[in-house]
């Protein structure tokens, strides 16, 4: 009677090994760091970048070490956190825009660790603070967009209705349109009345041209202003799952801001270049031969097989779609030649005026346009005579691939042409995550320290420490050898629930130290209820062996209903619940599994150790 058989033990032995593997990384503090990255994932960092990079810190006189690049990255290590900001600073005006400097948080796990997968816990912003954006959406440009598309399309139904003008331009977001007689501009406000209520129409007479302006409402600017916001703010978090950050904060801010907070973000130069890039794609034709110069537009591009610049190819300026009508997009590798690839799968709009495009234009060649806005940042002096980032957007486009139209293409079909697999698989989330609808450059970036305080975090924890030591004392106190046995198992409890949770990638908040509170009480609730048990039985007149045994079978029933309807609450806290309510759930959910485990087998892998087989007339519980 109270015998374990060996593979128990081992079992037990083994997930407590564990537990202490997976946990011992939080030992180790990560040191501040930059890491260096290309606006480009095509882009390689090498040492002779690292070299220019750690010359101008020491330059600076700005303390560094442990330097290493990668080639997709480099990762520079300071001495202390204070001097992040301005380190960064040094290195954004001596790389240039080409690069993407960030600041990061560099682990210390040692190799040994690292070999078993093993990685310090992620911390919330209200325990470790994490890297703070704030993006500023250029939302002007989206208002111009919209009115280019607004343009084109009022070119197209003046052509189908043959109403010929003089002149279409725009400029100022006002489109002018010139007509050489009253009737053609009177048929061309009517036209524009009817199918374009969103716009405010003024006419005029210079002489013998008859003019006819047309400019947007000030709320169908409000509206598109805060489509485009909106749809960035989507967009972005899609992003932000993309890069499998735990409880980000994505909100909005102001008219035109958007706030982005990644807590326990090691890699945060990959998360600045997906989060603020933005790129799209067109799909355009070649322009015919003796096409007018006002209907075309060059674009330098690369010959796929040779990889040989070519000056540039001219295509039509009306585009079939754009990356807007992408609906998924995965990278993948072409059969024929290995090289990198893009398959898009469009929605259905999308599809139909792909098939209709290009089944009018088989054996012509088309483009697929790729469009990106960089930000070039230039340092100047305030008034006050502090240095202060000025930032200003340009656009670059370029052709990736132009290829003959062999037959009509529909809603799935892939684009190639790209320079590595890592440009595709960039290339592939930013087009599946969703476009952005205007621009957006980077406002400020900081590293966020602790919300809720240094003092509050350190009394967060000692609440931890000093109900630890109370249940400790209490359970050796009024239980004796098994409060021993329960007190070790409250410590293995904790290891488990650590090394559980970094191994999963969980984030540790300030309610999550809370469910750690509670994960001790019902740990130890669990021993109470088993131990009780036990004390009946003595009481009743059983043998010691007997009351043990009972005492563990009989309790398991009651304790099995009691930690299976927490979880269920903590499951549907986590369901329902954001941020700091997660953060509480899933310490919770992961204490309760850990609490059985170690109050129930535990426990009684120890009793049976220590007591399992004596013959004892008494026990002292």
């Amino acid at each position: 009677m109270n015998r374990y058989p060996f593979w128990k033990y081992l079992l037990i032995l083994a997930v407590v090994g564990l537990g202490f593997i997976y946990s011992a990384p939080n030992l180790y503090a990560p040191d501040p760091a930059l890491q260096l990255s290309g606006q480009s994932a095509a882009m390689k960092i090498d040492d002779k970048i690292l070299f220019q990079a750690t010359k101008a810190l020491n330059k600076a006189g700005i303390a560094h070490f442990g330097e290493e690049a990668n080639g997709k990255n480099a990762l520079i290590r300071l001495k202390s956190a204070d001097d992040q900001l301005q380190a960064k600073q040094v290195l954004s005006q001596n790389l240039g825009d080409n690069f993407v400097v960030a600041l990061s948080q560099a682990p210390n796990t040692p190799d040994w660790l690292a070999a078993w997968g093993a990685e310090p816990m992620n911390k919330g912003l209200d325990l470790a603070g994490g890297v703070h954006f704030l993006l500023e959406v250029d939302t002007p440009r989206a208002v111009k967009k919209r009115l280019d598309t607004t343009k084109t399309e009022i070119r197209r139904q003046l052509g189908r209705e043959k109403i010929r003008y003089s002149s279409l331009e725009l400029k100022n977001n006002v489109i002018t349109l010139k007509f050489k007689t009253e009737e053609l501009r009177n048929n061309a406000t009517q036209l524009v009345r009817k199918n374009f209520n969103t716009l405010q129409r003024t006419v005029a007479t210079e002489g013998d041209v008859y003019i006819l302006r047309a400019q947007m409402t000030d709320s169908a600017i409000r509206e598109i202003e805060d489509y485009a916001v909106t749809q960035n703010l989507s967009t972005l978090r899609n992003r932000v799952n993309e890069l499998g950050v735990s409880e980000p904060i994505v909100q909005r801010q102001g008219r035109s801001r958007i706030v982005v907070e990644l807590p326990g973000v090691q890699d945060t130069a990959e998360a600045k270049r997906i989060i603020g890039k933005t790129a799209n794609l067109e799909f355009r034709l070649e322009a015919e031969q003796g096409a007018s110069v006002y209907s075309k537009e060059r674009f330098e591009y690369r010959s796929e097989r040779s990889q040989q610049l070519y000056g540039g190819a001219f295509v039509e300026k009306d585009m079939i779609i754009s990356g807007d009508r992408v609906s998924n997009a995965q990278s993948s590798f072409d059969s024929e030649t290995s090289r990198p690839q893009v398959n898009i799968s469009l929605d259905s709009d999308g599809g139909k005026k792909m098939n209709r495009a290009t089944g009018k234009n088989v054996g012509r060649r088309m483009a697929v346009l790729f469009i990106e806005q960089k930000t070039s940042t230039k340092y100047v002096n305030d008034e006050n005579g502090d240095q202060k980032a000025v930032y200003t957007q340009r656009e670059e486009k370029k052709i990736i691939s132009l290829a003959t139209i062999q037959s009509a293409l529909g809603v799935q079909f892939r684009i190639t042409g790209l320079d590595s697999p890592a440009e595709a698989s960039e290339l592939a989330l930013l087009l599946r995550s969703g476009a952005l609808a205007a621009p957006m450059y980077f406002v400020e970036e900081r590293t966020i320290g602790p919300s809720l305080g240094a003092e509050n975090i350190q009394l967060g924890l000692m609440s931890v420490q000093i109900g630890l030591a109370l249940v400790l004392i209490f359970m050796l106190i009024y239980y004796r050898v098994f409060g021993i046995f329960a007190n070790i198992a409250l410590a293995a409890n904790l290891v488990i629930l650590v090394g559980a949770m970094s191994a999963l990638g969980a984030t540790l908040t300030l309610p999550g130290i809370a469910g750690i509170v509670l994960t001790v009480g019902m740990a130890v609730d669990a021993n109470v209820l088993i131990f009780s048990r036990i004390k009946e039985e003595l009481a009743n007149g059983m043998p010691p062996q007997s009351a043990i045994n009972a005492g563990y079978d009989r309790a398991f029933t009651t304790i099995l209903d009691a930690n299976v309807t927490t979880l269920i609450v903590a499951v549907i806290l986590f369901a329902i619940g954001s941020g700091p309510v997660q953060g509480f759930a899933v310490t919770l959910s992961i204490g309760i599994i850990t609490s059985m485990f170690t109050a129930i087998m535990g426990t009684r892998a120890l009793a049976n150790m220590f007591l399992g087989g004596r013959k004892m007339k008494t026990l002292w519980i």
